[in-house]
């Protein structure tokens, strides 16, 4: 089945100066899904319906978002915690932010219709504290809300009470993971937790907790308005929906597209996006923020936005964060950005990631600086490889996987610069600088 150019479920409408506001959001009949499940449906049934249409978390992890929910005991007797991941920190990720900034009711409505099926009294946003401007159109939308009597107490007149509260990060990486996030909000030093229990059975202050990514709870909304075999119906048999993907890099038109899973690549780079800047040619693709493997413009050629056809090549979807990189592009070069970004990152409680990391970055700082060595390749991807499971967050792995995914692929690059003091393509990029 070829997938739909138009099919939408978050991005429907213009963006203009007021389509944030309540008044312009609920003329597109936002709110409309509350009022349903609220009046309609008990949390069992949500949570039913959730499970029944696929959707997967957006996040990265691609993990069912029903099956996360299911762990909920409903009627414990317990306090139950909701937790929206709005942290996005992974470089070449800023899809989020458009929900938050364009359409933040959309994520306030379907945050309530989670917390009503789980059970939930008090519901937060992690926010990445970098994000000044999502985070007053949040808090400007939250405002509305309570205003219009559509957050806190009893609920359009149902005795449904929830608060959501935006809690705002101090500029972690490491915190846009969910064990650390939600240390991060208990106010002790963001570091990831060991697991097991799992954060839905000891989470928040050691409470079942549910945290999910923004996109991913966006969706619900439109789940209950149309039904788990509407929801279904979108994307592809294993992979449901939409995804939102934010290209950037060597691109005539970066920015945020919504495709149906199983949209052709090509076509998003070279239809959507407009093509390559200057008219240069795609050299390769990062597929969903730097923890993903670098995917070579032969091996997009064909492929489609479809986890079931990523992941068997060798990379990930993950955050959805894209981003295309010409021919001419220095690899070397590229790799020491993300690993000056990973060392910077590292919240150091590890010792495999905190020492490897630091490794990592002097290995290759050495290499440009023209005082590498040949050995110095494999040994890189040995680092890797003792970091890879091997630390309680995934950060670790993601490090492992830039540098295993890059040598694998242009190991010729780093022998050129090692063996002659210089990149293999120095001056190659002059079609780019004059765009």
């Amino acid at each position: 089945m070829t997938p739909n150019r138009d099919a939408r479920i978050l991005m429907t409408f213009p963006v203009t100066a007021t389509s944030h506001l309540l008044a312009e959001a609920r003329a597109r009949g936002q709110y409309s899904a509350l009022d349903k499940a609220l009046k309609t449906m008990t949390p069992a049934e949500i949570g039913k319906e959730v499970t029944a249409s696929g959707l997967q978390g957006r996040g990265g992890a691609a993990f069912s978002a029903g099956r996360k929910w299911s762990v909920i005991q409903l009627d414990d007797g317990q306090t139950h915690f909701l937790c929206a991941n709005a942290d996005e920190g992974e470089p070449g990720t800023f899809k989020d932010r458009w929900i938050l900034e364009n359409s933040p009711h959309q994520l306030i409505e379907s945050m309530l219709i989670a917390a009503y099926a789980l059970q939930v009294r008090h519901a937060f946003v992690y926010m990445r504290g970098e994000f000044s401007g999502p985070y007053r159109r949040l808090q400007a939308a939250l405002d509305e809300a309570y205003d219009a009597g559509l957050v806190g107490e009893n609920i359009l007149g149902t005795g449904f009470s929830c608060d959501i509260i935006i809690y705002r990060g101090a500029g972690s990486y490491v915190c846009g993971e969910a064990s650390a996030l939600i240390t991060s909000i208990e106010g002790k030093r963001g570091y990831p937790r060991n697991r097991p229990p799992r954060l839905t059975v000891k989470g928040l202050y050691q409470k079942p907790t549910v945290i999910n990514n923004v996109e991913t709870l966006s969706n619900i909304a439109w789940i209950v308005n149309n039904g788990s075999a509407a929801f279904k119906a979108i994307g592809s048999p294993k992979a449901p929906g939409t995804r939102l993907i934010s290209i950037s890099g060597h691109v005539a038109k970066p920015g945020v597209y919504e495709i149906e899973i199983g949209y052709p690549w090509k076509r998003l780079i070279y239809e959507d996006a407009g093509g390559m800047l200057g008219g240069a040619a795609l050299k390769c693709v990062i597929p969903g923020g730097i923890s993903t493997k670098v995917l070579t413009a032969a091996e997009v050629e064909t492929l489609n936005l479809d986890p079931t056809e990523v992941e068997p090549a060798g990379s990930s979807m993950g955050s959805g964060g894209m981003i295309a990189i010409a021919e001419g592009t220095c690899m070397v070069r590229l790799l020491q950005v993300m690993l000056r970004f990973y060392h910077h990152e590292s919240c150091g409680q590890c010792t495999p990631c905190r020492e490897g990391m630091g490794w990592l970055h002097r290995i290759i700082d050495r290499i440009v600086m023209g005082m590498g060595r040949v050995e110095d390749l494999d040994q890189m991807i040995h680092i890797s490889k003792l970091q890879d499971g091997n630390t309680i967050c995934g950060m670790g792995d993601a490090a492992g996987y830039a540098v295993i995914g890059i040598l694998a692929k242009y190991r010729h690059e780093f022998e050129h610069w090692i063996t002659t003091g210089r990149s293999l393509c120095e001056g190659k990029l002059e079609c780019l600088a004059s765009s």
